[in-house]
């Protein structure tokens, strides 16, 4: 059997800012353009466009319904392209639209860092290249509509503005999302073992328990703790400890399944869920565990030394499929002394 550990452990960060930060800032883009949107169709009536000033206060009123709904909404990748796609298309309209700026062509730059931070850098490299690329060919024809002879530096600059900025954020998101990922690993991943920690363990029980409560199949919860650990570390030292945990996760993870989670939940102290196991299944299997942890030898100071396991089991089918009701059931268990006999019988 493989380790679970693989399977469960932290992935690196590939959606760019975290979602909560990417709901504030994407509610403060909203709110700011909003705003400035009701600015310009203040200005458009002022200069006797009562049309387009229209426009521009359907579109505020859009934006602000939208900031009110980011606070709650589930699809925020979908409001995320709703906002972007129509933003830069804006960008790309600014270059060309008559009387533009020479100085137009700065929004285009905005476009990787907006689609970086908001959907991460696979996605944001798929939006923003195609836009950026238009905004080039627009602002292309933009200086050639101009017959002045500074086109070419201008047009070199453009390009070259825009390529930096696109590997910089690009290469920017991927260390990123590199430390990120360290980062999580070091929070959520036992140093020692490699395996999934208590915080972490607890978070993939309860979405194992919600999945398997979903498709109506079994899930066991079971506690193991090493027999007398405090004592062996306190008398043989913390290296035989940190001996006798490594060889006992090593018969967990080579034992389970890929689809098992295995965490360190204490010192001597080890969780497993397992899925799509019947009780009968799951009494067996953690007899077998004890069994083959019973049959290690470690050298001591006072000559071989064998562990044994205290199991407490919490099964689905028994104990239900709530997480806290699954591991009260399984702590009552093993602190009464449910160790699995060869029957597999608690």
């Amino acid at each position: 059997m493989t380790s679970s550990t693989s399977c469960d452990a932290p992935a690196p960060a590939s959606e760019g800012l975290r979602p909560h930060y990417r709901r504030d800032l994407l509610r403060l883009l909203y709110a700011v353009t909003a705003g400035a949107l009701v600015a310009f169709a203040a200005l458009q009536f002022h200069n006797g466009k009562p049309a387009l000033a229209g426009l521009e206060l359907l579109a505020s009123v859009l934006l602000l319904t939208g900031y009110l709904r980011l606070a709650r909404c589930r699809h925020l990748r979908v409001w995320t392209y709703g906002y972007l796609i129509p933003l830069f298309a804006f960008f790309n309209y600014v270059i060309i639209m008559p009387q533009a700026s020479v100085a137009s062509f700065v929004w285009v730059l905005m476009m990787p860092v907006l689609a970086y931070l908001l959907l991460g850098r696979q996605r944001g490299l798929v939006l923003s290249v195609p836009f950026m690329a238009a905004g080039c060919v627009s602002y292309t024809y933009y200086l050639g509509s101009q017959h002045s002879a500074g086109v070419g530096v201008d047009l070199l600059n453009m390009l070259l503005c825009a390529g930096l900025m696109l590997v910089f954020i690009h290469l920017f998101e991927q260390r990123r999302e590199a430390a990120e990922g360290q980062l999580l690993a070091l929070t959520q991943v036992d140093p020692l073992t490699g395996l999934v920690n208590h915080q972490r363990f607890r978070d993939s029980l309860a979405r194992t328990l919600s999945e398997c409560q979903r498709s109506n199949s079994p899930c066991a919860l079971v506690l193991l703790d090493i027999d007398g650990f405090q004592t062996l570390q306190a008398h043989q030292g913390l290296a035989f400890s940190n001996r006798l945990v490594a060889a006992v996760t090593e018969v967990l993870t080579h034992r389970l399944r890929s689809t098992d989670v295995i965490g360190r939940l204490g010192d001597g102290s080890f969780g497993l869920v397992l899925r799509d196991l019947q009780r009968a299944d799951a009494e067996q299997l953690t007899a077998s565990l004890q069994a083959q942890v019973a049959a290690l030898r470690l050298e001591a100071d006072d000559g071989a030394f064998s562990p044994a396991l205290a199991v407490g089991l919490a099964h689905s089918d028994r104990d239900g499929h709530q997480a806290d009701g699954l591991v009260r059931s399984a702590s009552r268990r093993l602190q009464t002394g449910g160790v699995i006999d060869a029957n597999g019988h608690g």
